[in-house]
């Protein structure tokens, strides 16, 4: 596979998209924080097969990190990551330095509303307006006409579709199903943190979730009922602490009491196990 370009400065990753356009090239661009696993090469595979150019980008971005979390530990092997991208099909990675995103002066964000507050963003409150405002900067800068995510990360997926739809960007965006080991468990960077026994326990948390969908399936309707038997089944057979279990609405991501036939939820959780947190979930449309 030839490798791919690597560009590391805004402008001229924004003069190469912007000339690839006049040139009548479709750019799909797979927004990463590297350390890239199968899950991620599943969207640069995806990208390949909706456009002529394919840029991924390789940045830890530190806005979507609080004090606390993990910035300064987040796994970072880029010559790896260049050539995985290549492999998949990326022709370009675009990976920025912190300076080069963030220069002396920042001082612009992106906020999408109550999206950003519930869920993921109730434990982590500003880790949304940092994910929007670096997508929103990505999407500029490389100019793509379709953006590709995964569902693994759910809210932030209604996050992004909010912003794109609000702020009127010209960017379809593609959404990957969850990339899973064999046995259930959301490929993540962040599973590398758990020890062999954590490791074993972590699969529950798909299997609550599917337990969830079957009784769904069998009629139940009371998120309540689904919220408590998903609990029992995490707090049985893990030692892992429950930080939220929901069943929302997937586009407004408001709690759903009671699930009304045909409407599209997404049911989610998020677990930690020692100090790794793990999220998960699964989008649905409600049977008749």
């Amino acid at each position: 596979t030839p490798m791919p370009t690597v560009i590391l400065i805004a402008a001229t990753m924004q003069r190469t998209a912007l000339a690839l356009r006049a040139g009548g090239k479709r750019i799909a661009l797979v927004p990463t924080m590297g350390a890239l696993h199968e899950g991620h090469l599943a969207l640069v595979r995806r990208a390949r097969e909706l456009s002529e150019c394919v840029v991924a980008s390789v940045f830890v971005n530190p806005l979507q990190f609080a004090p606390a979390e993990d910035l300064s530990r987040y796994p970072r092997p880029f010559e790896r990551d260049v050539e995985l991208a290549g492999g998949a099909g990326a022709d370009v990675v675009f990976a920025p330095a912190v300076e080069e995103m963030y220069p002396p002066g920042f001082q612009t964000s992106a906020v999408v509303g109550p999206l950003s507050t519930v869920l993921e963003g109730a434990v982590r409150p500003l880790h949304f307006q940092g994910v929007t405002t670096v997508v929103a900067k990505l999407l500029n800068i490389v100019q793509p006409h379709v953006a590709v995510f995964g569902q693994k990360d759910g809210q932030q997926v209604a996050v992004i579709r909010r912003m794109l739809a609000d702020l009127n960007f010209p960017v379809e965006l593609d959404v990957v199903p969850t990339v899973r080991e064999k046995d259930g468990l959301a490929m993540s960077s962040r599973n590398a943190y758990l020890t062999a026994g954590e490791r074993s326990q972590a699969p529950v948390l798909h299997e609550a979730l599917l337990l969830a969908c079957r009784r769904i399936g069998g009629g139940e309707r009371s998120s309540s009922v689904l919220i408590e038997e998903m609990r029992r089944t995490i707090a049985g057979r893990s030692s892992g602490a429950i930080d939220y279990l929901s069943v929302a609405d997937a586009e407004t991501l408001e709690e759903q009491a009671e699930l009304r036939s045909g409407r599209r939820i997404m049911i989610s959780l998020a677990v930690r196990f020692g100090s790794t947190r793990l999220i998960d979930n699964v989008p649905l449309t409600v049977p008749p």
